[in-house]
């Protein structure tokens, strides 16, 4: 033997020596002292050009990171293991690399169809590369990561080809698993009598290997399945067995088998295929010191012959190196790209919170605010009420401005698809602004074209609030001036019609220089002067709105002499269907003591102000302070409405309200709530609620709904 060939022979034992050093600590769930020796392993690998050792160090790395749930760095070890498995071209490797990967992304919500790209990935070389064995772990998983998902028919075909490539093959562990995807199959198909056998064959199969963790998922399957079928008896002592191995799961000596289960099938696999990889590298190798010769042989033969293939092997590395580099930009991209998409989330989540936690003292101020003006004793402080009440309703405006920017940049904001009237939703915008209005000493004209049909179909809150901001914006940048609101008919296509909007002032107008940037966030027109101090959201809330209605807006403004915001949104045709309006003027009110209304609120200010508001009408009025006081009140009293605040501690107001559908399903009950409606809507009327008011409220718009409700409940007591 050659002395290159005694030390190849060397670097070899050295490499392989640490790598059976760094296996043994892994099947010993040493995970500090592995991967310290994972990582000496990937500095030998460099040092003696060793791809097949650095794909075993990256996998090590890989595994023991998901192991401690760290996975950002498990994914990132698992793609240096496919590139390096890559180059040494050999399929086994490449086969676990791609199923590794896999397992990382199928755990992910967002990126479970790439985890099932990857496994597909995995089928489809070990199909070209004739290994079909190496098929079943990734056919098992998309098995079980589509039933994860509910898609109970996209998993039974690999269900299938599982069972066929298993066969007689003596493997209990993987055969408990893949009979309890069957039997949670057939679970999910109303198929319980397969699905039984199933359950009891896997448990049984497992029981009988000790494999604890498989035993104890079982147990629980089969105990979900035996209380849906009403056999309670038989339940309990399956749900006790699952008690029974989650004990056995924290023992020490079974440490083994709490490991292998959570690492799925790929350790698994691993451990049984490594020796097959270490031939299957060895042969290659083999036949790698033949093509030296051959390559020697002829490169004394012809020296022009090797000059091509040195200027061949640098391209080719240079090639590599580029791929490579372009990977792990790609892979930074897409760390980076995630971490936005949690931060976003993160702040979504924030301005929820902060929505609810400033709408509610907001609540107590308008509604005690409102009650104080009806008072004809303070007559002499009506203009400071009413001063108090703007400010309340200016700040909530705000607040809604800054959710409604981080809602629609966030993609939250969605078109609804309802009956209104166009004029009246014009009249209450004018309405609403009668106090700045006077206070400017400005002039509102409102045109509406008579060829407008009175009913349309379309999402006139969306269409308010373009309105409002432009009205608005009308309103504070003009004094002693007039402001036109114009809606003019343009025409019909089919059943949908198409309406021409314009906002006019002759305020101060809008430089020429500054009328693209008013539509940018947080952007404001003399922003040192007082008098027009404002979030500068107003606009861009507009213009991304009107893309929601595939529309834009349109400027025409000079300096001096004001500013014309014009738009057209095309709206669908009114269903016959009438709109229906309650109005507390057009509905009798009730005699006192008549009407009798539960207010549940935890919040002592909101009972007060709301108790005070429906005594104006005359209700008689009781308080229940949480869901579970709500609850008994309701089982012991009869009440004509009930007003439920949605979040309280103990049991929220959903849950109370499900509860009381239980034995009561004709009271009316309303939710109060602060959360943007949006966000909780169908929480509420899937919860067996009927109706939704949003505090801080308007007191008119709440005696509505208050009366609308005890017309239902009216309906309810006339039938039979």
């Amino acid at each position: 033997m050659s002395s290159s060939q005694e030390n190849h022979e060397m670097t070899r034992d050295s490499l392989e020596k640490l790598l059976n050093k760094t296996a043994g600590l892994f099947n010993k769930y040493n995970y500090h002292e592995g991967i310290d020796e994972a990582l000496k392993l990937i500095e030998a690998s460099k040092e003696f050009g060793s791809d097949y050792h650095h794909y075993h160090a990256h996998n090590f790395l890989g595994f023991a990171y998901t192991e401690l749930d760290d996975t950002i760095r498990a994914k990132k070890n698992y793609e240096y293991a496919l590139d390096f498995a890559q180059k040494t071209e050999n399929d086994t490797l490449i086969l676990w690399a791609y199923n590794n990967l896999g397992n990382i992304y199928s755990e992910n919500p967002k990126t479970v169809d790439r985890g099932i790209e990857m496994y597909k990935k995995v089928i489809q070389l070990a199909g070209e590369t004739d290994m079909q064995r190496e098929s079943l772990a990734p056919k098992i998983n998309i098995a079980w990561t589509y039933l994860d998902q509910k898609k109970p028919y996209s998993a039974f075909p690999y269900l299938e080809e599982s069972v066929t490539i298993l066969k007689d093959t003596e493997d209990n562990y993987v055969r408990s698993q893949l009979y309890m995807l069957l039997g949670r199959y057939h679970r999910a198909t109303a198929k319980p009598d397969s699905a039984e056998v199933y359950l009891v064959e896997a448990f049984s199969l497992a029981e009988q290997d000790s494999l604890y963790l498989p035993a104890s998922e079982i147990a629980k399957e089969y105990a979900e399945l035996l209380f849906e079928e009403g056999r309670y008896e038989d339940a309990y002592l399956h749900l006790a067995k699952h008690n029974e191995f989650n004990d056995l799961l924290f023992e020490k000596e079974k440490l083994e088998q709490v490991e292998a289960a959570n690492a799925r099938f790929d350790v698994s696999e691993y451990q049984k295929n490594l020796e097959l990889a270490k031939k299957e590298q060895i042969f290659q190798e083999q036949i790698i010191s033949k093509s030296n010769e051959k390559v020697m042989v002829m490169v004394i033969s012809s020296f022009v012959l090797m000059l091509i293939l040195l200027i061949l092997n640098k391209i080719n590395q240079d090639r590599k190196r580029l791929i490579y580099e372009l990977r792990t930009r790609n892979r930074q991209l897409q760390e980076a790209k995630e971490n936005a998409e949690r931060l976003s989330l993160l702040k979504t989540r924030f301005f929820s919170t902060v929505s609810h936690e400033l709408r509610t003292p907001l609540y107590g101020v308008v509604g005690i605010t409102s009650l104080l003006l009806e008072e004809k004793g303070l007559e002499k402080h009506h203009n400071d009420l009413k001063s108090l009440k703007f400010s309340a309703d200016y700040l909530l405006a705000l607040i809604n401005d800054v959710l409604q920017m981080n809602k629609m940049e966030s993609n939250l904001v969605s078109l609804e698809d309802i009956n209104f009237n166009l004029e009246e939703l014009m009249l209450s915008i004018v309405n609403s602004f009668e106090f700045t209005r006077l206070q400017n000493h400005n002039k509102i004209h409102l045109e509406i074209d008579d060829k407008i049909p009175s009913t349309m179909k379309g999402d006139p809150v969306r269409l308010s609030q373009i309105l409002m901001n432009l009205v608005g914006n009308a309103m504070k940048f003009t004094e002693r001036g007039d402001i036109y609101i114009t809606a003019r008919w343009r025409e019909f296509k089919e059943s949908k019609a198409k309406v021409y909007f314009e906002v006019k002032d002759n305020g101060i107008g809008i430089p020429e220089n500054k009328q693209n940037v008013i539509f940018e966030e947080f952007s404001q027109l003399k922003s040192d002067n007082y008098n027009y101090q404002g979030t500068g959201l107003g606009l861009p809330i507009v213009k991304k709105l009107l893309e929601l209605f595939g529309s834009q807006i349109h400027l025409v403004s000079e300096e001096g002499k004001g500013s014309v915001f014009s738009f057209e949104i095309l709206f669908d045709k009114a269903s016959s269907q009438n709109i229906e309006t309650f109005s507390p003027d057009l509905l009798p009110e009730p005699s006192p003591g008549n009407k009798t209304v539960l207010i549940v609120d935890d919040n002592r200010i909101n009972q007060v102000v709301t108790q005070r508001i429906l005594e104006k009408k005359s209700f008689s009025c009781e308080v229940a302070a949480s869901g579970e006081e709500a609850i008994e009140k309701i089982k012991n009293n009869t009440y004509n409405l009930v007003l439920m605040d949605v979040n309280m501690p103990g049991i929220s107001g959903l849950e109370a309200t499900r509860r009381i559908r239980e034995f009561d399903k004709t009271v009316p009950v309303v939710a109060l709530t602060a959360v943007e409606i949006e966000e909780i809507r169908n929480k509420i009327f899937t919860a067996g609620m009927n109706d939704i008011i949003v505090k801080p409220y308007d007191v008119q718009q709440f005696y509505q709904i208050v009366f609308r409700n005890l017309h239902v409940d009216k309906i309810n007591e006339l039938q039979p």
